[in-house]
């Protein structure tokens, strides 16, 4: 076998926290490395379900990815983070991101990602370091903020979600990790991994570690899994892609690094925009671009591509009344690879 990431589980705002502990439990019970819980606008609150799952595992690291800056200020996206490390001994992962533009415009802010992310991280840094901090940045400001209570840890690390090349620069300048989101190929995650070590290399620090996050349906039954990746695929296309049929310099080196022509990619968002159904709308190509699914043994192969890639830690996103039993079935084959 050759050598495979950490793997994770994605949790997220769509599921009740009861469900979250539930398949925390089997994760952890069946070898899997760390638990990390997504946030958007107007979802539920990730923290209940975070606080939840840490005091009821002992061994998985609880991570954050993401907080969004713009629904938590960093003064409270420190208090909160800190106690939550607190209550899981020290295996609490902060991962910061700026959200999703038009959300946040939602929010009745002006969208601004890079200065609200160097912004909230060195309020962040000095805050978990136990400092007084005085900040005067174009997003959020501090006034010689202190925390009421010395944190567990010191230097807890700090991640950032980034995408375009200015945030990977940005994540490599100051971050311990850098988180890429779904809908992102290992061909393009290795050109991202390049950037973020260049700029590491260019601030006199180490690499940051990389996590990525990926739709992941293992099965005995090839076909069937296929057809449900093909869905996933297709609602977070019609949900994050744009609607404009001119689209920015990011998602253009996405499609180009996952190997299918602009064009069949632009008349497959339209289908599917249209009501076509994901199954119909696209092909093996998509699939093999924006999910892992298959075999177990198939599933882990082709989580040893983005170790190549550059990725440390893959964290897989299962869904449905399958996804203990898809946690089980992976986590099996899992256990005979490390052993």
């Amino acid at each position: 076998m050759p050598e495979l990431p950490a793997i994770g589980l994605r949790l997220h705002g769509g599921l009740d926290p009861r469900e979250c502990i539930e398949l925390a439990d089997v994760a952890e019970a069946n070898g899997f490395a760390s638990i990390w819980f997504a946030e958007n606008p107007f979802q539920r609150g990730v923290m209940p379900a975070a606080s939840a799952c840490a005091w009821m595992t002992r061994r998985l690291r609880i991570g954050l990815g993401i907080v969004n800056v713009y629904g938590h200020h960093p003064t409270l996206i420190a208090m909160e983070f800190a106690a939550l490390d607190e209550l899981a001994e020290g295996r609490a992962v902060l991962g910061i991101g700026s959200g999703i533009g038009r959300l946040i415009e939602q929010m009745g802010f002006a969208w601004q990602p890079l200065a609200s992310i160097r912004d909230a991280f060195h309020i962040l840094r000095g805050l978990l370091a136990g400092e007084e901090v005085s900040h005067r940045g174009r997003v959020f400001s501090v006034e010689k903020a202190r925390l009421g209570f010395r944190p567990l840890r010191a230097d807890p690390p700090i991640y950032v979600a980034a995408m375009g090349d200015r945030s990977l620069e940005l994540c490599g300048s100051l971050a311990d990790g850098l988180i890429v989101s779904n809908l992102c190929p290992p061909l393009y995650t290795e050109r991202a991994v390049a950037i973020l070590r260049r700029a590491a290399v260019e601030a006199g620090r180490p690499p940051p570690a990389v996590v990525q996050y990926v739709p992941c349906i293992p099965s005995s039954d090839r076909d069937e899994a296929r057809r449900t990746a093909m869905t996933h695929i297709g609602e977070m296309m019609a949900a994050f892609w744009p609607a404009a049929s001119e689209w920015p310099p990011l998602r253009e080196t996405i499609v180009e690094r996952s190997g299918i022509p602009r064009a069949t990619f632009a008349a497959a968002l339209q289908r599917i925009r249209a009501g076509t159904p994901p199954g119909q709308a696209l092909d093996d190509r998509f699939v093999e671009a924006f999910a892992i699914c298959g075999t177990a043994e198939e599933c882990l192969s082709r989580a040893a591509d983005y170790r190549r890639a550059g990725v440390d830690e893959l964290v897989l996103s299962f869904s449905g009344a399958d996804a203990l039993d898809q946690i089980e079935y992976l986590g099996a084959a899992l256990g005979k690879a490390g052993g």
